[in-house]
Order: C-alpha cells, then sequence, then structure tokens
C-alpha cells in the first residue's frame, strides 16, 4: 500500500498510538487507563457502557497494538476507499460494539451453562492459579483492544475482493482474500473453543466478524440505506470518472498518427463512446468478481485504455 492513507484510518492510527503511549506514561503513575477504559463483564461493579467505545483504543502492550495497526493500515486503507469515510468509520466503531456485545454474551452463557466451571488465572507476582469463572468474570475480566473491529475490517476485504490475491507469510504462494478470511475465522473459532487462559479474546474477534458480515449483508440487501450510499462502488467510480476525464482532452478533434487528416467529429465520438462502453464493461466485472475475473483481451484493453489516457 503506497497510496495516501484516507482520513479516518490515518485518525485511527494516531489515536491508538497516542492513547497507547498515555497509557504507557500514565502507568508509571499508577493511573491504569486500561482497568477503567477496558470492557468489564456487565454484572461486575466496574461495568459502564463507556467502555464498549474506550476499549477499543487500548492495548495490552506494544506487539498488541502492533499487529493490529499493521492489519488496520494494510486493509483499512482499501475498504475505506471503496466505502468511503462516513461509512468506514460507522461499520468500524460499530463492529467494534459488535464485538464487545458478543463477548459479553457468551461470557455469560459460559458462566449459566457451568456454573462450576473453573480458569487459569495468571498472578502478579509470576505463576498462576484456577479460580471460579464466575469470579474471573466479576474481579478480573477486563477485554481491550481493536482487534474485533480490525477483523471486521479484515472480513470487508474479502467481501469485496473475494478473488484478490495476497501473500500471507510464510505461505510461499498467493491466496485468494476468500480463503484468507475464512481461515482466519476457522481459526478463531479453534482458539475460542479449545484454548483457555491464554489472554486472546478470541470471541470478541468472532463477533467482530459476525457483526461485519450481518451488517454488510444488510446494506447489500438494502443499498438505498443512508449508510449505504456508493453501494460499495465509490472507487470503481472514480477509476471510470478517470478514465472519462484523461480521455476526454479532445472530443471534437482527432488525429490518426501518421495520417496528417482530421478524423469526423461523429466517427469520432461514435468510436470514442464504443470504447468507453468497453471500458465501463470491464470495470464492473472487476468490481463484482475482482480482477482475476478478467480475461486476457479485457485486462489488455483495460491496460492499453490507460496507457493512452
Amino acid at each position: 500500500m503506497f497510496r495516501k492513507i484516507p482520513t479516518v484510518t490515518k485518525n485511527l492510527l494516531i489515536i491508538n498510538f497516542l492513547v497507547f503511549i498515555a497509557t504507557m506514561v500514565l502507568e508509571m503513575r499508577g493511573i491504569y487507563l486500561n482497568s477503567i477504559g477496558g470492557l468489564h463483564f456487565f454484572m461486575a461493579n466496574d461495568f459502564h457502557l463507556i467502555q464498549f467505545i474506550t476499549y477499543q483504543f487500548l492495548h495490552g502492550g506494544f506487539e498488541h497494538i502492533l499487529l493490529n495497526m499493521f492489519a488496520l493500515w494494510m486493509f483499512g486503507v482499501v475498504v475505506e476507499n471503496v466505502w468511503g469515510p462516513k461509512k468506514f468509520l460507522f461499520y468500524y466503531i460499530s463492529c467494534g460494539i459488535g464485538a464487545g456485545l458478543f463477548q459479553e454474551l457468551v461470557q455469560w452463557l459460559t458462566m449459566v451453562c457451568f456454573p462450576d466451571m473453573q480458569t487459569q488465572v495468571e498472578l502478579v507476582g509470576g505463576g498462576s492459579t484456577m479460580i471460579p469463572y464466575t469470579e474471573y468474570l466479576l474481579h478480573v475480566s477486563n477485554t481491550v483492544g481493536a482487534s474485533g473491529a480490525v477483523y471486521a475490517i479484515l472480513l470487508a476485504f474479502g467481501m469485496i475482493f473475494p478473488n484478490e490475491r495476497i501473500f500471507i507469510f510464510p505461505l510461499p504462494v498467493p491466496i485468494k482474500a476468500k480463503w484468507f478470511v475464512c481461515g482466519y475465522a476457522a481459526l478463531e473459532l479453534f482458539f475460542a473453543l479449545n484454548s483457555s487462559g491464554d489472554g486472546v479474546a478470541h470471541t470478541a474477534h468472532l463477533g467482530g466478524m459476525l457483526f461485519g458480515f450481518l451488517m454488510i449483508r444488510y446494506w447489500n440487501r438494502h443499498p438505498d440505506s443512508s449508510y449505504n450510499r456508493s453501494g460499495g462502488q465509490a472507487f470503481f467510480d472514480n477509476l471510470k470518472r478517470n478514465f472519462e476525464k484523461r480521455q476526454g482532452g479532445n472530443r471534437h478533434m482527432h488525429v490518426e498518427p501518421g495520417s496528417g487528416t482530421k478524423e469526423a467529429d461523429m466517427e469520432y465520438n461514435a468510436r470514442k463512446k464504443q470504447n468507453q462502453d468497453e471500458i465501463d464493461a470491464i470495470l464492473d466485472k472487476i468490481r463484482k468478481s475482482g480482477y482475476d475475473s478478467l480475461s486476457k483481451e479485457d485486462k489488455q484493453k483495460l491496460f492499453e485504455a490507460s496507457r493512452n489516457s
């Protein structure tokens, strides 16, 4: 991604890093932002509704924020360019809230269905111990991080560009975005069901993806909804406008290379319209099925149109 970072993605990156720095500075003074703004279990005394927002901008360490912000930058730039800033920001915050709600629901269901369950917690001085899960929820549980919203952005990228090939270390070959997203979701489900006490909110990750999936499906079925004005087409519409703008310099005159004669307006405009219709059809195909769906002839025509514009 060498393009300019769009407004919302850039500001989210800045805010998250500033909050992380503030967290480190205040912690040295005995003020723990993660404890205050992290998402606590809804039955705990230190739970507040605002935590569904604040927990998204807090992180548990440098590696935690670095991985989240790298993923936000990598995929958020593309998704925001497609949707626009308002829709992107609404989606990001809403999916972060949805991830928190899903985390709370799963914790409550676990407490109700397994009242005698115990869980392992790390001790401050080192080591670990087992405590009742209810006690863990009421006095220990605290979720922080933008992972729920970031996983939703990852899902959005996969749904917008399902056939776009991406390189993922350490895989030696690129894979399609849709398989990458499915693989990540499967891993998170596996860890949510099998890992215990690893300190990672796998259910929140799944919750962010679930809310993102439902939101995108709703937007696709209701294209006139207020947060879907662009219909996911702004990115490709901009491409079309760029082609039209670049090709519209000489609308009334065209000189054939080496011919030395002027082409008649009517003939030139008819040919130009036919070429533009072909380019529009190719761009629509990219929007619907991704770049990989193009034939060699389509790719060559798109390349020539861009080169000659």
